[in-house]
């Protein structure tokens, strides 16, 4: 006989959970912040910088969320520990970790400067490894969590003019799935997102150029640059209970790209 259970939506539900999330106030990051706050978590934010910090604070207060900040620098060596100490000391502990703070940098491989190297690799890659090990510590006290990664078509795709970023956008997806099976045990699941080609001023570039325009537009079945809205639904489902047998995935969402 099969085993029956209730289902119920409110699995997809983060109500009482406290994400942390860096970058989470500018970009695709404020995105996320938004989903995270609409599904009823309590989101603590660190950045560097503190542009986008007013925005979020009023989206949050029109929606009954509760929001908490750090202006620091995740790539700092001792910044994993006080960024957990600051989360904790606000909202008591971190169920949810979403990693998405990153920067690109653009150049000819042979004018690549080592600097800029590090600085990608060390943002995109280095400080995702050591904030979800500081994390995951927490995580593991109080019976579990979620890490949701941010990886790229990049993580997939070469990118000859972007090749650091592409390094460390491919080590995301491997640093997933290690960590997934490591943290298994603990009832932390690690997955990632893989966002396709999204409607951002960081991409209107490559949208008001028609060349590259109409050259990306035949690789995405769905027709359209994505809406920042639609990753909102991908990263609340890892986010939540709904997903707790999935780990050490990279979903993309991608309207279909890696298709064609």
């Amino acid at each position: 006989m099969t085993k029956t259970t209730n289902f119920s939506t409110q699995s997809f539900r983060l109500n009482g959970k406290v994400a942390l999330i860096t970058g989470g106030a500018s970009g695709l990051g404020a995105y996320y912040t938004q989903a995270m706050i609409k599904s009823g978590a309590k989101v603590f934010i660190v950045s560097r910088k503190q542009a986008g910090w007013s925005d979020i604070q009023d989206f949050a207060q029109a929606n009954a969320g509760d929001l908490g900040f750090l202006q620091l620098d995740i790539t700092a060596e001792d910044a994993p520990e006080k960024i957990v100490a600051a989360a904790v000391a606000k909202f008591g502990q971190i169920d949810i970790l979403i990693n998405n703070a990153g920067i690109q940098i653009r150049n000819e491989w042979q004018d690549f400067k080592d600097a800029d190297w590090r600085r990608v690799i060390d943002l995109n890659l280095n400080a995702v490894y050591y904030l979800s090990h500081a994390v995951a510590e927490n995580m593991a006290q109080h019976g579990g969590g979620k890490i949701i990664n941010i990886g790229s078509m990049q993580s997939y795709r070469a990118g000859k003019f972007i090749f650091p970023y592409t390094a460390s956008k491919h080590g995301v997806v491997g640093l997933t799935r290690a960590y997934a099976d490591a943290l298994a045990p603990k009832n932390i699941q690690v997955n990632a997102i893989a966002p396709g080609y999204i409607d951002t001023p960081m991409t209107k570039a490559l949208q008001d150029d028609p060349s590259r325009n109409t050259e990306i537009l035949a690789h995405i079945p769905a027709g359209h640059w994505a809406d920042p809205s639609e990753l909102m639904g991908a990263v609340v489902f890892l986010a939540s209970a709904a997903s707790n047998y999935v780990t050490g995935v990279t979903i993309p969402v991608d309207g279909g790209y890696l298709l064609r």
